[in-house]
Formats: structure tokens, C-alpha cells, sequence
């Protein structure tokens, strides 16, 4: 961060909606936005001139869509994390897109407000799901395991979770960040992050959302 502000670059074709985004982030003392892309191509080089901390992605673009372009950044080792902008119709750029390793997905008539903190969140090194969003892709997950029936079956864990990370876990996969978990079951956001790393430990997960989808996977959730 420069100067203690969020670098944001976002990336949409529609520039008005680029310049009305801009505009409403950099009213956060904590955001700047440094940067703009019109499609994925041009994201990736941007990107690499601009360095943010948090892209946000559109994923229907010409030239480049967003999934390619963010599997593109993170094989290039693009320090950001990548914010992939969607709608209800997207549902089958979701799976594609945490493959590709986004590292959230938040819906385009999302608050500002809760746009924002999605931001501050995958800056602190985070990874997020709207609600709304979880439910789609813990069930379409569901789906895709049902129909693949010859596919092995998860291995137990080595290390079992306890019951209290296993709460936190439920929790995770309802689309609850740090601080609502420890608003929800009354302790500080430290214990939290302590119980979100030892089960990213055990499940092998890389973020949260890689964490919901082996829970789901192993019937955790």
C-alpha cells in the first residue's frame, strides 16, 4: 500500500462504470483507485505497470474475460487480489473463476458499503463470498459431486477439527467474516484467525473459499 491507502485497479469494458466506481472509492480516506483496465488483455498489462493491491474484475469482457485474465495474473505471480465482479447470470464462470484463483466474488448491485470492506478484506490478505453467493456454489457443488460418480472418495483428515473450528468453519461457509464470527460466538477476532488458520491447516486449503469447498466436499458443512 502507498501512503497507507488501498491500491485499487478496477477492470470493466463500460467505462462510465469504471469512472462512477472510481469516483465513489476514492471518497475512502483508506482507498485510492490507480489504475483502469476495458478488458483482460489490457488488464494484464496495466497491472504489471500499476502494481494495486486489489483488482476489481469483471468477468464478460471483449478481447480477454475476466477468468482468463485473473488465471493469467496469478500464473504471472500478480501480487493483488482479484475481486471478480459478477451477477445471477454468471453462475458458470464461479467454479472456473476460484480455479483460476480469485479471491472473492461479489455481486454488481452490492452496497457501497460492502463494497468496500470486500476491498479492505482482500487486502488484509482475505479471501470473501457474499452470502448469496456461497449458497450457489456450495450447490452447485453438490451437483457437480452427485453426477460424477465414479470420482474417489475425500480422504479423512490426518487431524480431526475440533468442535469449535468446526463452527467457525460453518459459519465461514454462510459468507461470515472474522469479525461476524467472533461476534457470533463471543470471542476476539485473534482466537478466530488462530481457529481460520489451524483449519486451513488441516483441510489443506489455501483461503476461505478453497476451505468451504473441501468442508463441503469431506460433509463438513
Amino acid at each position: 500500500m502507498d501512503g497507507g491507502k488501498i491500491r485499487i485497479m478496477i477492470v470493466d469494458d463500460q467505462s462510465l462504470l469504471r469512472r462512477g466506481l472510481a469516483a465513489l472509492l476514492n471518497r475512502n480516506p483508506d482507498m485510492e483507485v490507480v489504475a483502469e483496465a476495458g478488458d483482460g488483455e489490457e488488464a494484464l498489462r496495466v497491472a504489471a505497470e500499476a502494481d494495486p493491491d486489489v483488482i476489481l474484475m469483471d468477468v464478460r469482457m471483449p478481447v480477454l474475460d475476466g477468468v482468463a485474465a485473473t488465471r493469467e495474473l496469478v500464473r504471472r505471480g500478480c501480487r493483488a487480489g482479484v475481486i471478480i465482479l459478477t451477477t445471477f447470470d454468471d453462475d458458470e464462470y464461479i467454479f472456473e473463476g476460484l480455479a483460476a484463483g480469485a479471491r472473492g466474488y461479489l455481486l454488481k448491485d452490492a452496497e457501497y458499503e460492502e463494497l468496500s470492506q470486500a476491498i479492505r478484506t482482500v487486502a488484509s490478505g482475505e479471501s470473501l463470498l457474499q452470502p448469496q453467493i456461497t449458497t450457489r456454489v456450495l450447490k452447485e457443488f453438490s451437483r457437480l459431486s452427485s453426477m460424477a460418480a465414479s470420482r474417489p472418495k475425500p480422504q479423512a483428515l490426518a487431524e480431526p477439527l475440533t468442535e469449535r473450528e468446526l463452527e467457525v468453519l460453518r459459519l465461514m461457509a454462510s459468507g461470515a467474516s472474522n469479525q461476524d464470527i467472533a461476534a457470533a460466538l463471543y470471542i476476539g477476532l485473534g482466537t478466530v484467525k488462530h481457529h481460520v488458520r489451524a483449519i486451513f491447516g488441516k483441510l489443506g486449503a489455501r483461503d476461505r473459499v478453497h476451505a468451504v469447498l473441501l468442508a463441503q466436499e469431506l460433509h463438513l458443512v
